[in-house]
């Protein structure tokens, strides 16, 4: 089967979470650069990457790259690339998406304009036709240009991965699914050890969680967009991937797992949350403040995004907040803690210097993830 440069969108800090991802799949990461992860697969690499990976943003399908520092150069060279190896004669193809960085064309509504204008001449001089009603399916771009180079892709996925489809319509969350996904993904934790969020809102820390313990591939319960481009991937190459998560998932897995939140009405809507994502059994919520912190056993996973700056304004609450949290965590028996936030005072109340700091960019709010390692527990006699 032909294969192609594919594009995996990432969180900043992320990129070696996401390649790493990618290799376990079974594919050859081509490069790497800051957001993004490229590789290359066929078109069964599409349908399996928006429904396994759990850190990429979405799946991109590379059309073309190439230099363009004027709209003379821009219009030239989108129209040069091989449109119609992708899109059909009733396609509708527009640039959904542009970004232009350290590049002498910046107007992206120009850009935008210009590339579909391209678009159109080639498609009706390669499908023969006068015109392109666009009735049939949809092939939205994404375009970035960074200093001048113009990067063309087709977005094979639709809405972000991050909409599993396990989170209420109106549900807002200070952290996403991916990225919650790749902060548990960069901790030593495994589906045997213990993970406890005390701050857990909507609850998208133990979801992710249980849903990696189960193995449960998080696009296997969504859409993609490219179902929709018969011309291209066959119904049977979505079937089969379907069938490889079914085939792969575990919900017998026993785990422990909780999440507690002060908020009833936080810890309602992440049980639903879990309902709707099939993972409930694997996790217990409960109403309790931090202050309420315990486990009896040794050696678990505190993972959290606890309240900061931007949704306390009160230092006093702040301080009063994380002093508890580092008071509880010393009291639990050698457990380890990964506490993402952008509170700078988080070091100090938590009694002890990180072991490690990665500066993670959650949407625009720049944030560090603060990881205090415990102690490794023994290993099981055989």
């Amino acid at each position: 089967m032909e294969t192609f440069e594919l594009i995996a969108p990432c969180h900043f800090g992320l990129e070696a979470v996401l390649k790493r991802e990618i290799i376990d799949l079974g594919y050859d990461v081509s490069r790497v650069e800051d957001g993004r992860v490229y590789f290359i697969g066929d078109m069964e690499a599409i349908c399996r990457a928006n429904v396994f990976l759990r850190t990429a943003e979405r799946v991109l399908l590379m059309v073309g790259q190439f230099s363009a520092a004027s709209f003379e150069a821009l219009f030239e060279n989108t129209k040069a690339l091989d449109w119609a190896r992708f899109i059909p004669k009733d396609g509708k193809c527009w640039v959904k998406k542009a970004t232009s960085v350290k590049s002498k064309l910046h107007s992206i509504p120009d850009i935008q304009s210009v590339m579909k204008k391209a678009i159109v001449e080639k498609l009706k001089a390669s499908h023969g036709v006068d015109r392109i009603p666009e009735t049939g399916a949809s092939y939205p771009l994404r375009v970035t240009l960074l200093k001048d180079v113009v990067t063309v892709s087709l977005d094979t996925s639709g809405d972000s991965l991050h909409k599993r489809g396990y989170r209420g319509t109106f549900v807002k969350a200070p952290i996403s699914e991916t990225l919650a996904a790749a902060l548990i993904l960069l901790t030593p934790w495994k589906k045997e050890r213990i993970l406890v969020d005390p701050f857990c809102g909507s609850g998208t820390f133990p979801i992710e969680a249980a849903m990696i313990a189960a193995n449960m591939a998080p696009g296997m319960n969504r859409r993609f967009q490219a179902e929709e481009w018969k011309n291209l991937i066959g119904r049977k190459l979505w079937y089969d991937s379907i069938e490889e998560a079914n085939d792969r998932l575990d919900l017998s897995v026993s785990t422990d797992i909780q999440g507690y939140d002060l908020d009833p009405a936080a810890v309602r809507i992440a049980r639903q949350g879990a309902g709707r994502a099939g993972v409930d059994r694997l996790i217990h919520f409960q109403q309790r403040p931090v202050s309420q912190l315990s486990h009896p056993k040794a050696y678990g996973f505190l993972i959290t995004n606890p309240p900061y700056g931007e949704r306390l304004s009160n230092k006093e609450e702040l301080a009063r907040l994380y002093g508890q949290l580092g008071e509880r965590f010393a009291a639990l028996d050698r457990w380890s803690a990964f506490v993402i936030t952008s509170y700078e005072e988080t070091e100090h109340y938590m009694g002890r210097k990180a072991d490690k700091k990665r500066k993670i960019y959650n949407g625009m709010l720049k944030t560090t993830f603060y990881q205090f390692m415990g102690p490794k527990p023994p290993r099981k006699e055989v």
